[in-house]
This record gives structure tokens, C-alpha cells and sequence, in this order.
């Protein structure tokens, strides 16, 4: 059994097969893939231990994982996990990735999955509010698969914003950092909020008309990046309908400020039927075990594994 380092679980997993093969996930006939909800346990100082096992006919997984918000301060990763993937017949297991670089590139090749298929300018340009792990992932996943060139960047920490410009330019794209969203927003139809803010982080009235916004960050009730009155004039499309309706502190609130029905569209639906709305398109995602089996997909295709 292999145990993949963060390196080589990234190698096993481009954004463009990942993609792909969360759409076949998505695009399932009920009964082929599996996945009940995810058990959710609080730990010491905000953090959280999620543990979240799929299967389809072939393959299963179990991931671990754990998230603390607080540990940016301190040095530490925030997300630390692995990835068990075993044969679904007889449990032989094929080998371990990492969970945080599963957790991360699986969420940016789902939002850029969404943004090719719903975003009115899918190529940008491209806002990242968060200069984390996830605003990373997703310049690297919207420049692949999305052709993206020029992105704006802005990040509550300095330093954090000017490693991703730098990291851009060494992608071949054109950065530029700004003191606030507002400074880019009339130019950006792609926007990413990848941040651990409990209040949001856009104004929603320079929010242009046609703008894609993959919210990613907010995995909590008590947290929302995105204000009410966005969520209230967009079409929203949510990776799962049981996750946010659970975690999406972007929807809960406004729903309870009056402003959001709870009759979002599922990714799967949207994949078979949706056109591209004349309005913003929200797109919550916070995060689903199936999406962590296409990753396994990807990382052990059918044919390397020694199926009985």
C-alpha cells in the first residue's frame, strides 16, 4: 500500500481529470455512488474532526480530517487528513493520499467544474479574496482548466497576497493585488471568497450582474462571506442540498434574514438542465465525501487497480 506524500497526491490529481471525474460523480444514477452524511465532532478552540467514508462499485474511501482556523496563527496547517482508498470487494487497501491536498484540490476542480459550466465569462478575469491553501488551489485550478490570465488578489495578510501574485506570474498570468474587493470588482465576472471571515467579505451592489462566485469558505451557521442581499438576486447552485443546508453560514443567514427560500439547485441538476442565468450565480460548496472519491478515481484509475 502506498503512502502518498502532498506532493504526490498533487501529481495523481490535475484539475482537469479531477474535474471530470466529479462531473461522472455528480452525473451518477442513484444507487451507483454512496455517501451518507458526514459525522462532524467539535475539538478544543474551534476546530473540528470530520470523518467521511464513500463508495461506488469498485472503489470506497474513508477520509479524516481535521480543520483549526486558529492555526494559521501559530504556524501550523489549518487542514491536516488522509485519504484511505480500498478495493469495495474486499477491502484491500490501495494506498493513503493526503487528505489536505485531496481537500483542496478537489474543492478549487468543483468550483472551476461549476464555472466552466455556469459562469457567463468563464476566463475571467478572476478576484481571490483569501490568500490561503484554497485560494491557491483555485488560481491554480481556474487557470488550467479555465484558461484564466489575469487575476486580482486580496488578502487580509500582506504577505500571504504577494506569494499568490507571485505565484501567478510564475503560472504565466498577470497579478495584481488590492486593498479591497471594490477595487476589482467591476472588472472580475470570476470571484473565489476562500477565507475564514465570520462576516462577509463582499459588498454585494458592486457585485456585477454577470459575475460567477464559488463561496468556499464558510463551513459554519455562524460564519457567511457573502452578504445576504448577493445571496438574495443570484441563482445559487450547491454542490450537496443536505451539506448547506448544515454548514452554509452564506445561506442559513439569509434565510434567516428573509431573504433565501431554500430552494437552491443541486450541481447534479444544474449539470443535466441549467443554462447559463442572466443574473450573479452563487455557487456554495462546503464540501461532500463524493467529491473526495472522485479524487480517488482519479488518483487510482480503474486500470492500475488489481480489481477481484
Amino acid at each position: 500500500m502506498d503512502f502518498l506524500t502532498a506532493r504526490q497526491t498533487a501529481e495523481r490529481l490535475p484539475y482537469l481529470k479531477l474535474a471530470d471525474e466529479i462531473r461522472a460523480v455528480a452525473l451518477a444514477e442513484p444507487g451507483e455512488v454512496h455517501a451518507p452524511p458526514r459525522l462532524a465532532l467539535p475539538l478544543p478552540g474551534g476546530g473540528v474532526l470530520l470523518v467521511m467514508p464513500a463508495s461506488d462499485a469498485e472503489i470506497a474511501v474513508t477520509k479524516l480530517v481535521t480543520v483549526h482556523p486558529e492555526n494559521s496563527r501559530l504556524g501550523l496547517p489549518t487542514i491536516q487528513g488522509e485519504v484511505v482508498v480500498m478495493e469495495a470487494a474486499t477491502g484491500v487497501r490501495l494506498g493513503v493520499l493526503d487528505g489536505a491536498t485531496v481537500t483542496a484540490r478537489r474543492t478549487a476542480a468543483l468550483s472551476m467544474l461549476a464555472a466552466r459550466e455556469l459562469a457567463a465569462i468563464p476566463d475571467g478575469p478572476l478576484l481571490i479574496i483569501g490568500a490561503g491553501i484554497q485560494g491557491r488551489s483555485h488560481l491554480e485550478a481556474f487557470r488550467e482548466g479555465l484558461g484564466v490570465s489575469k487575476v486580482f488578489i486580496h488578502s487580509r495578510t500582506p504577505a500571504s497576497a504577494k506569494s499568490l501574485a507571485d505565484h501567478a506570474r510564475t503560472l504565466g498570468m498577470e497579478a495584481r493585488i488590492v486593498a479591497a474587493p471594490e477595487e476589482a470588482l467591476g472588472e472580475t465576472p470570476l470571484i473565489v471568497t476562500a477565507t475564514t471571515s465570520r462576516t462577509p467579505v463582499l459588498p454585494d451592489e458592486d457585485v456585477r450582474d454577470d459575475a460567477f462566485v464559488a463561496a468556499v469558505g464558510s463551513f459554519e451557521p455562524e460564519a457567511a462571506e457573502l452578504p445576504a442581499e448577493l445571496v438574495a438576486r443570484s441563482a445559487v447552485v450547491v454542490d450537496t442540498l443536505e451539506g448547506v443546508r448544515e454548514e452554509a453560514g452564506d445561506l442559513i443567514q439569509a434565510h434567516e434574514a428573509g431573504l433565501f427560500d431554500w430552494e437552491p439547485t443541486p450541481l447534479s441538476d444544474a449539470l443535466r438542465w441549467m443554462q447559463r442565468p442572466r443574473a450573479p450565480v452563487v455557487f456554495e460548496s462546503v464540501g461532500c465525501a463524493l467529491w473526495d472519491l472522485a479524487a480517488a478515481r482519479t488518483a487510482f484509475p480503474r486500470e492500475t487497480r488489481s480489481i477481484r
